[in-house]
């Protein structure tokens, strides 16, 4: 049955925390916020603002309720959730009775939280439902850092399980308003606060195997570096010292990812109603294939263009220094047509990584027919930014620049 959607205005300035205990100083954020807090408690779902994206939310322990977020985004089965708790007390509440986490996760947790960063918890089903885990051993858990995500959590005294608040499959939303354009009369309540700073997905780690390395399972927000800092400078007595591995980059693991122990991982992800084209300018093709020239690619643009009869409308998602968008642009006649979304300076991966979803999801909403995007650097957010246009794109060209 279709909701009537209300978007609830809230200011993250107004929120506090005193002792993990939420002070909000704001009567509109407060009424929000235990509007929100009573919809959760009668078993539905809420879109409430994260540092990462907006999550479409629901009480994690109660199945009934973890259900509604499979119905409303479309979501298969065996993709796993993310739990968010509010404090450490909350965190235990979670955790199979007597486990103590390692050395490593304890520094991992003292840096990163609340912040962007998942860990990977054993689990007893018997506390966390398996509709929450995909019937896998473990839990992924984090503490968000945006105070509206948090004192939810906080104010509902219970567990919030949420992925991001789109239909499955689509890019993550970063605003509100993003939220509003997709599930309008799906979901109850949408709290409104504010464009998300991180822009992309919590980093997910396992450190659960037993040789104590750390596998990023989906780089994020949290970066390689990150943690590579925090096992040199807070971990200098943990002998072996701890590896950062990155899935895809450093080891494969088919098992896990046709049975995924966390969100991302076994489908395709973030994709706009219109295709996408990942230009590759720095890294090197594989053995066989041929760097495609720019005026080559432009013509096979064009040639889509063809029975359009009116021009082809593509989108341009490059960083704000790079000479790509504008050597697209000058190759054009009037048979397309470009609009160019800016990502962040090319030694400013974390703004590409706050601008990425936003791009896609505004390039779509104009009407694009193509949407194009400029390959990063690997490094730092950028890791992650690529990883997230990969999912996107369903084609990937090697441009000679």
């Amino acid at each position: 049955m279709p909701f009537s959607t209300a978007v609830l205005k809230c200011d993250p300035s107004s929120v506090s925390f005193v002792s993990d205990e939420p002070v909000v100083t704001s009567q509109e954020t407060l009424q929000a916020l235990q509007r929100a807090s009573e919809q959760l408690h009668a078993q539905q779902t809420v879109a409430f603002p994260t540092e990462t994206v907006y999550g479409l939310g629901a009480l994690a322990l109660k199945p009934d309720a973890v259900s509604r977020i499979f119905s409303t985004k479309g979501r298969p089965p065996d993709n796993p959730l993310i739990v968010h708790v509010s404090s450490r007390d909350m965190l235990l509440r979670v955790l199979p009775e007597g486990y103590t986490p390692s050395k490593t996760y304890e520094a991992l947790m003292k840096r990163f939280w609340p912040g962007p960063l998942t860990l990977l918890f054993p689990t007893d089903s018997s506390i966390v439902p398996p509709i929450i885990t995909a019937n896998q051993p473990t839990v992924a858990i984090r503490m968000p850092s945006h105070p509206i995500a948090r004192a939810l959590i906080a104010l509902a005294d219970a567990p919030v399980a949420a992925p991001s608040a789109n239909s499955s499959g689509k890019p993550s939303p970063t605003r509100a308003e993003h939220v509003s354009n997709d599930l309008q009369g799906k979901v109850g309540v949408i709290l409104e606060g504010g464009a998300c700073g991180v822009g992309l997905e919590s980093t997910v780690v396992d450190g659960l195997q037993e040789d104590g390395n750390l596998r990023v399972l989906r780089p994020g927000g949290v970066t390689v570096e990150d943690l590579e800092r925090v096992i040199r400078e807070d971990l200098p007595d943990v002998v072996p010292t701890p590896k950062v591995l990155v899935h895809r980059r450093d080891y494969r693991d088919e098992a896990m990812e046709q049975a995924p122990t966390t969100p991302g991982m076994k489908y395709r992800h973030y994709s706009p109603s219109v295709p996408v084209t990942l230009l590759l300018t720095q890294s090197q093709p594989p053995p066989g294939t041929q760097r495609t020239t720019l005026p080559a690619f432009v013509k096979s643009l064009r040639s889509s263009a063809a029975s359009l009869g009116r021009p082809l409308r593509v989108g341009i998602l490059s960083p704000c220094d790079s000479p790509l968008a504008n050597s697209l642009s000058s190759l054009a006649r009037g048979d397309v047509e470009w609009t160019v979304h800016p990502l962040g300076p090319l030694a400013e991966p974390a703004v590409s990584a706050q601008r990425l979803f936003d791009g896609l999801l505004s390039l779509d909403s104009a009407k694009m027919d193509h949407i194009v995007v400029e390959e990063v650097r690997e490094e730092r957010e950028g890791l992650a930014v690529m990883n997230r246009v990969k999912k996107a794109a369903g084609e990937s060209v090697w441009i000679e620049v």
